[in-house]
């Protein structure tokens, strides 16, 4: 980085804190942004801003979005009972281009990773509890991911719910289809024979 000039030097250094991009990712992210035209460098500008002014949490399910309540919860077709808690924006979307679910979500934003300062006060759990003390919810689904943090998160939002009149139930978890057996790791085969379903 010693050959550019300064300003350079301060755009890879900013790229290169986006999370999954490294200093060559960044410096050549930086000498794409060097070569584009000078409206494609501003409207990109405008829309890493107009992203941070606009966009804000959405007042019932923490979705991201640029109304006061999102066209999701907004959604009277959507069933309002049923609530998928995911841990961030993207998962949502995921399941959102499925097309099989129909219910509403609550977006945690992470999952407890004390390690990396993140414990149940770091996640919106309170905004959840509020939801299901309403009385209205008959079903949570707990869609968070299948790792360490999202099986903390998962085993945390049950203890939470315990004595709720709920019902509470967890995304499948095993062998992908297609999957080949002898390329399945050790916990995914494990978790397949445990969630086993009749035929």
């Amino acid at each position: 980085m010693k050959a550019y000039a300064q300003p350079i030097k301060r755009l890879i250094s900013e790229l290169s804190k986006l999370p999954g991009i490294g200093e060559k990712t960044a410096t050549r992210l930086a000498n794409y942004i060097l070569r584009a035209t000078e409206d494609d460098v501003k409207k990109l500008s405008e829309s890493i801003v107009e992203v941070k002014r606009k966009i804000k949490f959405c007042r019932v399910c923490l979705n991201l979005t640029e109304t006061e309540i999102c066209h999701i919860c907004h959604d009277k077709n959507r069933d309002h009972a049923v609530i998928c808690v995911v841990q961030e924006p993207d998962a949502m979307a995921a399941i959102e281009e499925s097309g099989c679910f129909s219910g509403t979500y609550h977006v945690l934003h992470g999952a407890l990773a004390p390690l990396d300062g993140i414990g149940p006060e770091s996640l919106h759990l309170n905004e959840l509890m509020k939801r299901v003390d309403s009385g209205t919810i008959k079903e949570l689904i707990i869609a968070t991911n299948p790792d360490v943090h999202g099986e903390a998160t998962a085993l945390l939002i049950i203890k939470m719910l315990k004595g709720k009149n709920i019902k509470i139930t967890r995304i499948a978890t095993g062998v992908p289809l297609g999957g080949d057996l002898k390329y399945i790791d050790k916990m995914t085969i494990s978790k397949s024979l445990e969630f086993r379903r009749g035929m």
